[in-house]
């Protein structure tokens, strides 16, 4: 993919994140008669992934701006005093479901590159009256974050939209801290991807809707050892059939022989070897 192109696709999808992140920002509040049970992400894919318990405490807005396939801060293991990154982190609502649990001597920041849902986020951290996050705009290509200054990292259906997904997670290895765990919701693909028409590949509407830019399950993983990670793995969580593809994102048919997942993706960054008198160390 050429850099114009490369641009061009990046500006295509910021725009489609700006008008959903408006989209929520505008839509009126639940009335009395609504409980935290009736509010659902106005995203096909999102729907469904959180539990009341999750969502009663947050405002409407960030519930609705979700765009996710997965919930991320349900399956990674947050501790007490942790600092979290969510890579993407749109209106909010993985970043303020993360900082609930890693507590006030902890820390999470979001990091996304669309300005109105940096202002939604931001606006929803406001009416959660949560301190313990910071959101950041960025890409995720290149992380504004120093080095080994993370403990894990999310992400909810957004690795997938880069157009350099090494860059991506040669940028999330380096900020992780040693042993610190790559913790993401992705979608992927499965099957034999040489029956995947170009034209799906190149399609904006399929790359927005997290079709096109997907990688093959095993391509993801090939791609996390050679960043340097170890233990990677992949967790199906939900399969979609071709016409869910189409129906949920405009896209053209898969074919037969292949499918979409959502997926949970884990991966470990390496701790240090201890250095002691008369060692070598890395």
């Amino acid at each position: 993919m050429s850099a114009s192109t490369s641009n061009d696709l990046k500006d295509q999808i910021r725009d489609h994140y700006a008008e959903r992140a408006v989209a929520a920002s505008q839509a009126q509040p639940c009335g009395c008669g609504c409980g935290p049970a009736a509010v659902e992400p106005n995203d096909e894919l999102a729907r469904g992934l959180y539990s009341v318990d999750e969502t009663s405490a947050l405002p409407h807005s960030a519930v609705l701006a979700s765009l996710g396939c997965g919930n991320p801060t349900a399956l990674a293991e947050l501790y007490p005093g942790e600092v979290v990154l969510d890579l993407g982190s749109g209106g909010g609502i993985d970043v303020l479901l993360s900082a609930r649990r890693v507590g006030p001597a902890g820390k999470v920041y979001g990091l996304d590159m669309t300005d109105e849902m940096l202002a939604l986020a931001r606006e929803n951290q406001r009416k959660a009256g949560v301190e313990n996050v910071e959101f950041l705009r960025g890409e995720i290509e290149d992380i504004p974050l120093p080095e080994d200054s993370v403990d894990v990292i999310i992400s909810n259906c957004v690795i997938n939209l880069s157009v350099d997904k090494d860059k991506v997670l040669s940028e999330a290895f380096r900020v992780l801290k040693p042993g610190g765990r790559f913790a993401v919701s992705d979608v992927l693909f499965q099957g034999d991807m040489s029956l995947v028409p170009q034209e799906l590949l190149d399609d904006v509407n399929a790359w927005s809707g997290c079709i096109a830019g997907a990688l093959h399950e095993d391509d993801f993983l090939a791609r996390l050892r050679a960043a340097g990670f170890q233990d990677a793995s992949v967790e199906v969580t939900n399969v979609y059939d071709g016409s869910d593809a189409n129906n949920m994102c405009g896209a053209p048919p898969l074919p037969e022989g292949v499918h979409v997942v959502s997926g949970f993706v884990r991966a470990t960054k390496p701790a240090r070897r201890s250095c002691y008198s008369g060692s070598s160390c890395c």
